[in-house]
């Protein structure tokens, strides 16, 4: 049974790209992602009537394959947190940020049933499940370089968004000032204030809303002028993660393929000790540094995360070590 249960998580959590089954699997959850997401978009439609009922079958069948998959992630979850109790591993991975978006990409097609009333509010949810493919192994490796530069840059995105989020309180407390007795029916309250704030500081603009009074026009240049400058701030800080994240696997690649510098490459067997564990789990030689991990053809950053699984690609230049 701990085979099979082992087995099964291998296919649906680490995506070896030489597993036939890891691979039928991930085809099968982007198409599923995909049909999915032509539904949602083809309903919008008049002529869709017409096939309703066998988009409704489609639809349904996709969604059993997302509860059975959901299932079989809490049933295996204990693989994906070794270190902790079954019972612990499973709350975590129910709780967990991915663990969220698996459940509610299923689990508002099932409410109507119990709760009629808010089967419109419900299927509204179904956009979740474009957010699924990102669960997708193939995608995953990719996805990583995105994560690693958010949490790399966290401090200083959190410190931009705090600024932003004091200028458009601030700005619309003083708009709410100026303009209130000029136009009250536009200017009720703060909320309508910071309607125009965050409208005019990321310099969306709907004109919806606008000052017009002298004051109030003074206000609103300046204000758009911050906006400029104070949205470039986040953006500036993902972009310049990303360089400095590609130019460390470029770097990371570059000493790969020089020889000189006493690089090696490991492959991982089957029976390595290496093999289904996480770096973070990883008791290294004296004098052994991980530099970079190569998957799919692919060089990644190592992060404690990342589990290493046995490759059945001939390698020239790799060396075997006893670790």
């Amino acid at each position: 049974m701990n085979n099979k249960k082992k087995r099964i998580f291998d296919i649906i959590q680490i995506g070896y790209a030489g597993d036939v089954a890891s691979r039928t699997f991930d085809i099968a959850i982007t198409a599923a992602i995909i049909i999915n997401l032509f539904i949602a978009i083809f309903d919008t439609f008049e002529q869709s009537i017409p096939y309703q009922p066998v988009l409704d079958v489609i639809e349904w069948i996709t969604v059993i394959g997302f509860t059975i998959e959901y299932i079989l992630r809490v049933w295996t979850a204990e693989y994906l947190y070794p270190n902790k109790r079954t019972g612990i591993a499973r709350i975590k991975y129910i709780f967990s940020g991915s663990g969220i978006v698996d459940l509610l990409s299923f689990l508002p097609n099932y409410l109507p049933v119990f709760f009629p009333a808010g089967a419109v509010a419900f299927r509204m949810f179904r956009v979740i499940r474009i957010l699924r493919i990102f669960r997708v192994n193939s995608y995953y490796d990719a996805l990583n370089v995105i994560t690693e530069v958010i949490r790399r840059k966290r401090d200083q995105i959190l410190s931009s968004v705090f600024i932003i989020v004091m200028l458009i309180i601030a700005s619309s407390l003083c708009m709410y000032s100026l303009e209130h007795e000029a136009q009250p029916e536009v200017f009720k309250n703060a909320f309508s204030g910071i309607w125009w704030s965050v409208s005019t500081l990321l310099t969306v603009g709907y004109g919806d809303i606008y000052p017009v009074t002298v004051l109030g026009k003074m206000f609103s240049i300046i204000i758009t002028f911050l906006g400029v400058g104070m949205v470039a701030i986040p953006t500036g800080i993902l972009s310049a993660g990303f360089v400095e994240q590609y130019s460390l696997i470029k770097k990371s690649t570059d000493y790969l393929m020089e020889k000189e510098l006493k690089f090696i490459k490991l492959i991982i067997t089957k029976d390595h000790n290496w093999n289904e564990k996480k770096v973070c789990e990883l008791s290294l030689p004296r004098g052994l540094i991980l530099a970079a991990v190569l998957r799919n053809g692919d060089t990644l950053i190592k992060s404690g995360d990342i589990v290493f699984v046995f490759s059945k690609r001939y390698m020239a230049d790799a060396q075997t070590i006893s670790v």
